[in-house]
C-alpha cells in the first residue's frame, strides 16, 4: 500500500471510530458543561457526550409519551446526565438490604381513621433538602430526617443533624459509610453512643473519615427504634401518627435519576430489591382520590434541583410501589 492509500485508510478508521454526535444537541451540552463545572480530557468527553445524549433522548422520548398520557410523570436532564444507569447506582444508592429486625414492631391504632393526606413539612418538622454528593450515605440522611422530625415534635427546635457523624462513627453497628449502610444501625448507634451532633458542629463532607463525634455538641439522641409492618396500610398510620418515617425504595431505575415531577410509577420497580433510603415525610392524592392519583411524598437527598424541589411522589396504594413499605422504621425518643 503507498503512502496515500495507507493515510487515508487511517484518516477512514479515525472518522469511522469517532462517534457521531446529534449536533442539534450542541448548545445544550455546552450549557450542561458550564452549568454543572465538567471538564474532561479528550477521549473522556466523546464517551461523557455519548452517554449524555443517550439520557437526552431518552428524557424527550418519555416526556413526548407524557404529553400523550402513556406516563404521570415528566423526566428531567440534570447532574446526572453523563452517568450511565449502572454508574448512578453504585454511586448514588447506598442503602445496604441486608435488614437484621432488632427493633419493636409498630402497633397499628386501631381506631385511627387516617386522614386523606399528610404533609409533615407543613407541622415545622422537616428541615431543607440536603444533598448527599458523590457518597453512598442515603442511609445517613433518611436517619437523620426521622430523627429531627422526632426531636422536634418532642421539644418544639428543628435542629439539622449531623450526617458526617453517622458516616464517621457507625461502623462498629454495621453500617458501611459512603459504601451503604441502615437507618435502623444509625438508630441504634446513636442509642448506644449517648447521642448525635448538630449539622453545624460537625458538617457533611460527603467522604469517609475519622470519627470526630463530640458529646458537647450533642443536639439529639433516641432509645431505639420501631419497624413498621410491611404493608402500605400500616405505613400509612405510621406517617399519619408518627411522624416522617425512614424508608427504603427501589431507586435504580433511568426514570428516577432523571425524575422531575408527577407521580412516579415504575412498571420495572422491585418492591424486594431496595438500594436507597429516603425520608417520608407525608402522602396525597393529585385531583381525585383514586388509585392511579395517590402518592407518597418523600424527601430525597440529591439536592433541591433534582426532582421537585428535592422531592418525589410515589404511587400509592399499588403493590408496595418500589418497595416503599418493605423497610420501614423510625427512632423512640
Amino acid at each position: 500500500m503507498n503512502l496515500s492509500l495507507f493515510l487515508a485508510a487511517l484518516c477512514l478508521g479515525a472518522a469511522l471510530a469517532t462517534p457521531k454526535f446529534d449536533q442539534t444537541f450542541d448548545a445544550q451540552w455546552h450549557q450542561w458543561k458550564s452549568t454543572h463545572r465538567r471538564l474532561y480530557g479528550t477521549n473522556e468527553e466523546e464517551w461523557r457526550r455519548a452517554v449524555w445524549e443517550k439520557n437526552m433522548k431518552m428524557i424527550e422520548l418519555h416526556n413526548g409519551e407524557y404529553s400523550e398520557g402513556k406516563h404521570g410523570f415528566t423526566m428531567e436532564m440534570n447532574a446526572f446526565g453523563d452517568m450511565t444507569n449502572e454508574e448512578f447506582r453504585q454511586v448514588m444508592n447506598g442503602y445496604q438490604h441486608q435488614k437484621h429486625k432488632k427493633g419493636k414492631v409498630f402497633q397499628e391504632p386501631l381506631m385511627l381513621q387516617s386522614p386523606k393526606s399528610v404533609d409533615w413539612r407543613e407541622k415545622g418538622c422537616v428541615t431543607p433538602v440536603k444533598n448527599q454528593g458523590q457518597c453512598g450515605s442515603c442511609w445517613a440522611f433518611s436517619a437523620t430526617g426521622a430523627l429531627e422530625g422526632q426531636m422536634y415534635l418532642k421539644n418544639g427546635k428543628l435542629v439539622s443533624l449531623s450526617e458526617q457523624n453517622l458516616v464517621d462513627c457507625s461502623q462498629a453497628q454495621g453500617n458501611q459509610g459512603c459504601n451503604g449502610g441502615l437507618m435502623d444501625y444509625a438508630f441504634q448507634y446513636i442509642k448506644d453512643n449517648g447521642g448525635l451532633d448538630s449539622e453545624d458542629s460537625y458538617p457533611y463532607e460527603a467522604k469517609d473519615d475519622s470519627c470526630k463525634y463530640k458529646p458537647e455538641f450533642a443536639v439529639a439522641n433516641d432509645t431505639g427504634f420501631v419497624d413498621i409492618p410491611q404493608r402500605e396500610k400500616a405505613l400509612m398510620k405510621a406517617v399519619a401518627t408518627v411522624g416522617p418515617i425512614s424508608a427504603a425504595i427501589d431507586a435504580g431505575h433511568a426514570s428516577f435519576q432523571f425524575y422531575k415531577r408527577g407521580i412516579y410509577y415504575e412498571p420495572d420497580c422491585s418492591s424486594k430489591d431496595l438500594d436507597h433510603g429516603i425520608l417520608v415525610v407525608g402522602y396525597g392524592f393529585e385531583g381525585s382520590d383514586s388509585n392511579n392519583n395517590k402518592y407518597w411524598l418523600v424527601k430525597n437527598s440529591w439536592g433541591p434541583e433534582w426532582g421537585a424541589e428535592g422531592y418525589v411522589k410515589i404511587a400509592k396504594d399499588r403493590n408496595n410501589h418500589c418497595g416503599i413499605a418493605t423497610a420501614a422504621s423510625y427512632p423512640t425518643v
